[in-house]
């Protein structure tokens, strides 16, 4: 694939050359390929359709997990989560040993721990990774979901974006199960403080335990907001928000 420089900024196609504009520029490429009958059916594309049917799998695992949490990702995420996620579900895939070429899936990856290693500590999105953002420690209780931070001083303990005046803390604790895409979703109260000097203890309890037969999922978010005649405003639309995947346990 290569760029496309010049005065005029082209988008459609051109002979057998497709230009097009993605968030890295605008870029071009050339037509052609075999066609989806072929990839289909001739036995010479078995390793192709097996791997299509991986990556497929791949895909929407990440779409499901995506969607389980979308009350804490709505305004904590990037422009290439939907790929990063799927690259990493890929990883968590081939965790899966005892399945033959084109039926390993996320569901079996997951039940390894080389699978759940591939997600824990996976940042929601890449221009705000949670441990650049919050420099203070915490406690997870695993049974309850509950997230501790003791004697937390805003103004020494975060990496802030200029303009911002409050921070808000928000824990989930998700069960998902990917064979049968059941899931229940617990999100914590809300705590948000000024940015200042004052020490807090922070708290973050979810409503409940979750229910299911699938892996827990415990994630760690934090929000930033300018306050303006007693109303506080994100900033950027979250452009600077944290979300981090933290722990992943059956």
């Amino acid at each position: 694939m290569a760029k496309y420089s010049s005065l005029f900024k082209v988008e459609g196609t051109l002979g057998e050359v497709n230009f097009y504009k993605s968030e890295d520029g605008y870029q071009m490429r050339t037509k052609g390929g075999v066609s989806k009958g072929r990839i289909a059916n001739d036995p010479a594309f078995e390793r192709t359709r097996e791997n299509n049917e991986e990556f497929a799998n791949s895909a929407t695992s990440g779409k499901t997990l995506r969607n389980s949490i979308i009350d804490l990702l709505v305004d904590a995420k990037d422009t290439k989560l939907a790929s990063r996620l799927t690259k990493q579900m890929s990883i968590v895939k081939n965790a899966g040993l005892l399945s033959p070429r084109g039926l390993r899936n996320v569901a079996r990856g997951i039940l390894t721990s080389e699978g759940k290693n591939a997600l824990k500590g996976f940042d929601f999105n890449r221009n705000a990774i949670l441990t650049a953002v919050l420099l203070s420690d915490y406690v997870l209780d695993p049974v309850t979901g509950e997230i501790v931070m003791e004697d937390f001083i805003p103004a020494f303990r975060l990496h802030f974006p200029e303009g911002a005046t409050n921070v808000e803390f928000t824990s989930g604790f998700l069960n998902l199960d990917f064979a049968t895409d059941i899931k229940d979703l617990q999100v914590s109260n809300v705590v948000n403080l000024p940015i200042d000097g004052r020490p807090t203890t922070v708290t973050l309890t979810p409503d409940a335990v979750p229910v299911g037969a699938g892996q827990r999922f415990y994630f760690l978010k934090v929000a930033f907001f300018q306050e303006i005649n007693s109303v506080q405003y994100p900033l950027k639309n979250g452009a600077y928000n944290a979300l981090k995947l933290l722990e992943v346990l059956d």
